[in-house]
């Protein structure tokens, strides 16, 4: 028994053979609002306009000891962006899908993972360089209380689970993203709390780094999204069987 391919998805509805033009609509509304936001920040690294709620932000939510962040869910986030999450995304899932025969989907998925990760977050990175969260223990406020990298904005754990959001839904068959959309809004909230609650990014960085894992995965599923429809008809969890069963052997005639 193969996925379902035919029903009708309430976010994308694919014409056979053509391109879903809200896929490209969506991505680059949210790109513009990404490159704007980093421009803005950028004229002014030390305090962007949203420096105000970010602080305010920190105040309420940033933790003061690495003993209140150890747990489970707070973890299960900062792993999901280091080396356990790499090797699930860039490894572990393209390996799954070549063996499951879905290359097309494979090529989309090391595509989004390596153009949002480098792309969105690091070459950002290095062209913004907005400072992080510093301890101002007077105000009661605290630094990462990770080992963090330079570079504030954007957040690329945001940006890894916004890949993530797209990259996902993208690869399922139609007429299994349902569920997929109902867990993907608690995965990027508890990506920006997280980054927040271990005060290694401002409130805006984690979100418009979603913003911008979300919109770059968005315009690359839509570039690939004719390769990625031909696989919808083959198993994701297990290598597609031979179309026909084995004939029968013939009984022997009956005696006259």
């Amino acid at each position: 028994m193969t996925d379902a391919s035919t029903s009708t998805n309430p976010v994308v509805n694919q014409t056979p053979g053509k391109r879903p033009r809200v896929l490209l609509v969506l991505g680059l509304i949210g790109l513009a609002l990404f490159v704007v936001f980093g421009i803005a920040v950028f004229q002014n690294v030390e305090a962007p306009f949203t420096q105000p709620m970010d602080d305010a932000w920190r105040a309420l939510v940033g933790a003061s000891s690495i003993d209140h962040v150890t747990w489970a869910v707070p973890m299960f986030f900062q792993y999901l962006g280091e080396l356990p999450g790499f090797t699930l995304a860039l490894l572990l899932v393209p390996i799954w899908l070549f063996i499951v025969r879905r290359w097309r989907s494979a090529l989309f998925w090391i595509t989004a993972q390596l153009v949002g990760n480098f792309g969105v977050s690091q070459l950002t990175k290095n062209l913004v360089d907005r400072p992080r969260p510093a301890d101002d223990l007077v105000n009661g406020l605290y630094g990462p209380l990770f080992s963090v990298d330079h570079g504030s904005f954007p957040s690329g754990h945001a940006v890894t689970a916004g890949i993530l959001l797209i990259a996902v839904a993208a690869v399922l068959p139609p007429a299994k993203r349902r569920i997929w959309w109902f867990i993907a809004p608690f995965l990027a909230l508890g990506m920006i709390w997280q980054r927040t609650l271990i005060n290694a990014h401002w409130f805006s960085d984690a979100v418009f780094g979603i913003i911008g894992g979300v919109s770059m995965t968005l315009v690359i599923w839509w570039l690939f999204s004719t390769l990625i429809a031909k696989d919808y008809g083959k198993p994701l969890f297990r290598r597609a069987r031979a179309a026909t069963a084995p004939a029968e052997p013939a009984l022997p005639a009956a005696a006259a």
